[in-house]
Formats: C-alpha cells, sequence, structure tokens
C-alpha cells in the first residue's frame, strides 16, 4: 500500500492505494505536510482531487479499492449514485437501499466511509436538512457542501 499526502482547503489529505485502487482518503488536522514523494499509482487521484477544490472536477475517475463488508460496499456504492451539488437524507438513503428499517445501519456504514470527498458520504444529512455527523467534523462537510452549492452567493464588493 502506497500513501501520500497532499494539500487541500481542508487540511492535509492522506491518500492510500496500490495497483488495485484507492482504499482510503482521510483529511489531517495537523497544519504540516509530511514529506513524502507522490507515489506513481497516487498521482492520478492527487491530481483530480486539486482539480475537485479547483472547481474543474464534480466527477472522479478512479479504480476504487475500500476495505469494508458486503453491506457496508453497497452503501459505499449507492453514495456515488449522488450527483455533485445534492443531498440525500439518510431516510432516503436507506429507501434507496431497499430497507427503511436499516437507516441506523446505513449511517454507521457512512460514517466509515474511508474514501472522503471521493465517495461524497458528505452530500448525506438529516431528514430535517441538519448536517448531522461527518468524520471529518461538521465544519468540513459544510464547507464541501458549500463548495458544490450549484448558486454560490456573489459578494457584491
Amino acid at each position: 500500500m502506497e500513501t501520500a499526502f497532499i494539500e487541500t482547503p481542508l487540511g492535509i489529505a492522506r491518500l492510500e492505494g496500490d495497483e488495485a485502487g484507492l482504499a482510503s482518503i482521510t483529511v489531517l488536522d495537523k497544519q504540516e505536510v509530511p514529506t513524502a514523494v507522490l507515489p506513481e499509482v497516487l498521482e492520478d487521484t492527487a491530481y483530480q482531487l486539486r482539480e475537485y477544490f479547483d472547481g474543474k472536477r464534480k466527477v472522479f475517475d478512479l479504480e476504487l479499492n475500500p476495505q469494508g463488508t458486503d453491506f457496508q460496499k453497497r452503501v459505499w456504492h449507492a453514495l456515488l449514485q449522488i450527483p455533485y451539488g445534492k443531498t440525500v437524507s439518510y431516510l432516503e438513503l436507506s429507501k434507496k437501499l431497499g430497507d427503511i428499517k436499516a437507516i441506523r445501519a446505513v449511517a454507521a456504514a457512512n460514517g466509515k466511509n474511508p474514501l472522503w470527498i471521493v465517495v461524497p458520504c458528505h452530500r448525506v444529512i438529516g431528514t430535517d436538512g441538519s448536517l448531522t455527523g461527518y468524520a471529518g467534523g461538521l465544519h468540513r462537510k459544510k464547507w464541501l457542501l458549500a463548495h458544490e452549492n450549484p448558486v454560490k452567493q456573489q459578494s457584491l464588493f
């Protein structure tokens, strides 16, 4: 497994993957970038993430290889179907997966998503529209949703 670190507006992102695909992305709270060479296997991931943060990319085209249970993988696959700039509730996601009673399990699987941003768990909100839970912190979830908002508030000054 190769590891790389890149700077993002949300903090330092740690990327992990190999020839089988991207296994995880996490955003660290540290403000220093560890010195590491960007492995070739993670170059495209870093490039696409930079495009996303620059507002030039809405869909990722990466080979993904997250580790989890079959249920977690079903949830993560469903997250990939949420369009850029859109949100769904945990209840809607549970219905889409065919079991309204699985809402807590869906929320738990969402929270275990190892591929932040690329697998857009930040696009899942509470039924009442609240920004419920996000492993990276609600401030990051709020930033990501604002970044993807198709109707950005323009400053008049």
